[in-house]
């Protein structure tokens, strides 16, 4: 089903559901030998959202022979993207707190356990934003697990769709204060107009020394929706409730780091490819039929004085 303006969802659909495959991935990340990255929280939320398919998939217990392109070759690529994926942002948090900024922003938090898992330097708050029902889940479910926030963690329980920035600084967001701010895995989810409005609304919270980290994919703009619509359909057939094809906004939209910089901000730009070189992991040769987004770039930046 094609997205609407007020679509919602929950962690097992459409949107919801991806949250939960990217937390499925870092626990499967987490627990690779090479110790990239270390989530502990992600294998308990996936099992508790409950997908059966993703609880199989951490477990290791997938038939992959019912999956297509699903070969373990491929399958490690995919935990190794997820990996350096999760550490490039991770360490630009920990630059950012480095830099003595104490305040950050996690815009469509999902199922991210930073706020929990990552040593975040006395007096820090993390705001996370996101649907009533995803920060509800995520609160209630680590909470019986034991899990208590290394931060002042604050939600704001409210869809991007609406004024989140009102609700951001009723949370007690302080907009004279330097923020890290990180937006991952979300562009795509979005119309080209509300990417831009979505960095638009942070320029015009950030004071110079805010920093901003996000992903920019390049191949969203001739994004191949009957390609990924075959590619899924075995998901579905296991009862996966993800339609990429319908989930995603595809076509022309500003490149992600000219579009910073044309707002102040001093962005940069690195592929996937370099982080896997950068962090000595064996660089995926995949035909480009198999991947319909092709490069991720990963973006940082800081605002200028």
């Amino acid at each position: 089903m094609p997205r609407t303006h007020d679509d919602t969802w929950d962690l097992a659909s459409s949107v919801g559901a991806t949250a939960t495959m990217v937390a499925a991935g870092r626990a499967l990340a987490t627990k690779d030998p090479r110790k990239l990255i270390d989530d502990p929280f992600a294998d308990p939320l996936v099992r508790a959202v409950g997908v059966d398919f993703f609880v199989k998939m951490i477990d290791g217990e997938l038939d992959l022979s019912t999956i297509p392109n699903a070969s373990p070759a491929r399958v490690q690529a995919m935990i190794d993207g997820m990996a350096v994926r999760t550490k490039f942002f991770d360490d630009y948090f920990s630059d950012a707190m480095d830099t003595g900024i104490r305040q950050a922003v996690i815009l469509a938090s999902g199922l991210d356990a930073r706020a929990y898992r990552l040593r975040w330097p006395a007096q820090t708050v993390v705001y996370e934003i996101d649907q009533p029902q995803v920060i509800d889940f995520k609160t209630t479910t680590l909470a019986d697990f034991g899990a208590e926030s290394t931060a002042q963690r604050r939600t704001v329980r409210i869809d991007l769709r609406a004024d989140w920035p009102t609700a951001l600084r009723e949370a007690g967001f302080d907009a004279a204060a330097p923020t890290a701010w990180l937006a991952e895995g979300l562009l795509i989810y979005l119309p080209p107009e509300a990417q831009d409005r979505l960095f638009d609304n942070i320029t015009a919270l950030s004071v110079p020394g805010s920093t901003i980290a996000t992903e920019y994919v390049p191949g969203i703009r001739d994004f191949d929706a009957d390609r990924v619509r075959e590619m899924s359909a075995p998901l579905r057939e296991q009862g996966v409730d993800i339609d990429m094809a319908s989930l995603v906004y595809a076509g022309e939209r500003n490149h992600v780091v000219e579009y910073l910089r044309g707002n102040g901000w001093d962005a940069s730009g690195i592929s996937r490819e370099e982080l896997f070189r950068l962090h000595d992991l064996e660089v995926p040769v995949i035909e480009e039929d198999d991947d319909p987004l092709g490069e991720i770039i990963f973006v940082s930046g800081t605002l200028s004085g």
